[in-house]
């Protein structure tokens, strides 16, 4: 393949962040890969495996999903599923009308041909563990062990020391406890809830599977209509209330926000955050007092590289749902309606979107978040910014632009009409919010950008106090999906993929401590190059990680588990996951990299782990893993 289709292969791999490894340059064996796009389906499958599948794509599904209008997916979303969850949607979800015309070997080559592999037939597929006696019943005697993706309504990413119950005194006992293999999957991308003794997490089929915490047996499974990515957040409820209905909430790549029985795993409302056909839900929602706050992105920056795409037209938004009924509160958008130029061309203002999940202060009655660039021109105020919205009505308090200017899509990555002139570097914020105090006892809001620069802004004002940068940054990050905060410490992942320098300033990967307070550091742990010439791996970290009193958690693009001292960062466990594991449900599973919104978690001398990103360019995986002190 040409350099142009290598150069879409990496650049739809970096609208959802990185590739490559950040302290070197990659070797000759990892630049020569073959074409192929963020699923690992080869660019011209009409000449390879699928190519039956091409062709009814191409005559019977094109004209609709190439376009996306309407509620229509793009093809960009449709190759972000699994072959069952496409399989499904044409025989019995939402496309059943359209495959009605279809044959039951066209169903499957157009599945195969979308998802880039091959389809597992039922009567194939691994007999599926279910639970049974006490494993199979949900512990009304146990609520929500953390209560939103940032383990705590602020999003620090703590976890208290009698919830870990992992310390530097027994981290050295970890084995592993159990893993389960998810079939037909390639990526771990959504953060576990635990609560009522399971483990409750979404996958790349589109599956949610509430697992028993103590064997991995499957207690139930929901299918949603295409991958969850987020991670799963459990309402709470008095231990011991028998009459809990307690509900699971979570959003899939098709935009789409559901709440299920915590117990049952049945469906209790199910809404679309936005009418815009490249609608995804990335940031996990968050819970607050009845109110579920949901941050609406999209793939359009994407689909902006495809000839002929009109672009752009998704605005960015955060919406307040009623948690028992889905009804919307309100809804706040962060970018003007956008409109076509009186001479035609790209369409503006666009973007904006909110791709991490906010964080909650009830004491100023607010929400943090980060947002994404614009797509397009003209460029607006809320770009790259941290805002702070009201809980009630979704008003706009304040927000500080961290960066001005920044109008940037995947167009600009292979030169296609559609790329914004004076293009900005691409410095979305991916990460949550923190709302933490400094050992002052100052309270700040803290974030990380793609840049590689974490921010200190005032909670009352949104006034900039400190700015400290890590990382070179680029379209790959930088910070990406998490920071953490412990102890008075920042701890800041940061990723850097090879780009040419910025100012001098060197790629960084690894992880960095902070003083909260000062933004000055405490400790520097530069990642190692240690891949060789495997493809897709890389140093830094991609995911989020998380913090005890005695311990940080992360997980490294190269497929390794790490526990560092808050205090040194010296490295004080580490553990190699890039291979095969066996499975308590029999099915073939490999480890990867550690990525996405999932960050490590500790509970009762446990460690709990999603691995695999197996996306933009890291090392695909299909296992969760429980290490356990006992």
């Amino acid at each position: 393949m040409g350099s142009l289709v290598r150069n879409l292969c990496f650049a739809i791999a970096a609208l959802m962040l990185g590739s490559g490894p950040a302290d070197a340059a990659p070797p000759a064996e990892a630049k020569q890969e073959s074409a192929s796009d963020w699923t690992g389906r080869a660019l011209d499958p009409a000449k390879g495996p699928f190519a039956a599948g091409a062709q009814i794509y191409k005559t019977r599904c094109a004209g609709c999903h190439d376009a996306g209008g309407g509620r229509t997916p793009q093809v960009m979303l449709l190759r972000d599923m699994a072959p069952r969850a496409i399989h499904r949607a044409l025989t019995e979800g939402v496309m059943r009308a359209q495959g009605a015309s279809l044959s039951a070997d066209q169903k499957v080559a157009v599945a195969e041909f979308l998802a880039g592999r091959k389809l597992v037939a039922d009567a194939d597929a691994p007999a599926m563990k279910m639970c049974g006696g006490k494993h199979a019943r949900f512990d009304l005697g146990e609520p929500p062990v953390f209560t939103n993706w940032g383990l705590d309504k602020a999003g620090t990413h703590f976890i208290p020391a009698d919830v870990a119950k992992l310390d530097r005194n027994n981290i050295g006992k970890l084995k592993l406890k159990w893993a389960f293999g998810f079939p037909d999957s390639r990526r771990m991308r959504s953060q576990p809830a635990l609560a009522g003794g399971a483990i409750i997490l979404g996958n790349h089929t589109g599956t949610v599977y509430a697992l028993d915490r103590e064997t991995g047996c499957v207690r139930w499974t929901f299918d949603a209509d295409a991958e969850v990515r987020t991670g799963v957040v459990v309402s709470p409820w008095q231990a011991g209330d028998r009459k809990a209905m307690p509900l699971a909430y979570f959003g899939d790549v098709r935009g789409n926000v559901y709440a299920l029985s915590a117990s049952t795993g049945e469906q209790v409302w199910k809404i679309a955050a936005d009418s815009h056909p490249a609608t995804v839900i990335t940031g996990t929602p968050a819970l607050h007092e009845g109110t579920l706050y949901v941050p609406v992105s999209s793939i359009e920056e994407a689909a902006a590289a495809a000839p002929g795409y009109t672009c752009c037209s998704f605005r960015g938004s955060m919406i307040a749902l009623d948690a028992a009924t889905g009804a919307r509160n309100w809804k706040t958008y962060f970018v003007g309606e956008p409109k076509p130029p009186a001479g035609g061309g790209m369409w503006g203002p666009s973007g904006v979107a909110v791709w991490n999940s906010p964080s909650i202060d009830p004491g100023r009655g607010q929400l943090y978040f980060a947002t994404g660039d614009n797509y397009s021109h003209p460029t607006t105020e809320l770009s790259d910014s941290i805002v702070a919205l009201d809980l009630e009505t979704g008003k706009i308090n304040w927000h500080y632009q961290a960066l001005e200017g920044d109008a940037w899509n995947v167009a600009c990555y292979v030169g296609t009409p559609n790329c914004p002139e004076d293009a900005g570097p691409d410095f979305d914020f991916g990460a949550g919010t923190i709302l933490t105090r400094g050992n002052d006892g100052r309270e700040l809001v803290l974030a990380g950008q793609k840049s590689g620069i974490a921010y200190a802004v005032d909670p009352d004002t949104g006034k900039l106090v400190w700015k400290t940068r890590a990382g070179r940054g680029s379209e790959g990050g930088g910070v990406l999906f998490g920071i953490a905060a412990a102890g008075g410490r920042l701890f800041v992942p940061i990723n850097d993929f090879v780009q040419p320098p910025d100012g001098g300033f060197p790629a960084s990967p690894g992880l960095y401590a902070l003083d909260i307070a000062s933004g000055e550091f405490v400790w520097k742990a530069p990642s190692l190059y240690t891949c060789g010439g495997q493809k897709n791996c890389s140093p830094g970290y991609s995911g989020s990680v998380s913090a005890t009193p005695d311990l940080v958690l992360a997980g490294s693009n190269d497929a390794r588990l790490k526990i560092f001292d808050p205090a040194s960062g010296d490295v004080l466990w580490e553990m190699d996951v890039n291979r095969e594991f066996d499975t308590v449900n029999g099915v073939p599973a490999h480890g990867g990299t550690v990525g996405g919104g999932v960050a490590p978690i500790a509970y009762k001398g446990m460690l709990i782990v999603p691995s695999g990103y197996g996306f933009a360019s890291k090392l695909p995986g299909n296992v969760l893993l429980v290490f356990s002190t006992e």
